[in-house]
């Protein structure tokens, strides 16, 4: 009996481990402003799509901005808009930022 407690006990450890180290990353925000062709987006996080072009993406943030070369953030990625840095573009249709 004390050994089926034990296991029981060790078993919802292992899973309130496993929840602690999995969920933490999810909430995560960069903060700063984004700024795409003039639209500022105050602790962005996700993806922006590009509305027209040339595009510029500026990148005020904590975090690394992805340009991506197809919407949805999908295709290749472009280039990384490192903080403090603009980028300018004529190809980028989306922009990922954590």
């Amino acid at each position: 009996m004390i050994r089926r407690r034990m296991a029981v006990a060790l078993g919802a450890l292992a899973a309130a481990a496993t929840l602690a180290v999995a969920v933490p990353g999810s909430a995560y925000a960069a903060e700063g402003v984004l700024v795409i062709n003039g639209a500022s987006y105050e602790d962005p996080s996700g993806c922006y799509a590009v509305d027209w072009y040339p595009t510029s993406v500026g990148n005020h943030t904590d975090a690394i901005a992805e340009v991506h070369s197809g919407p949805d953030c999908t295709g290749q990625v472009e280039w990384l808009v490192y903080p403090g840095e603009t980028y300018h573009t004529e190809t980028a249709q989306s922009v990922f930022i954590l």
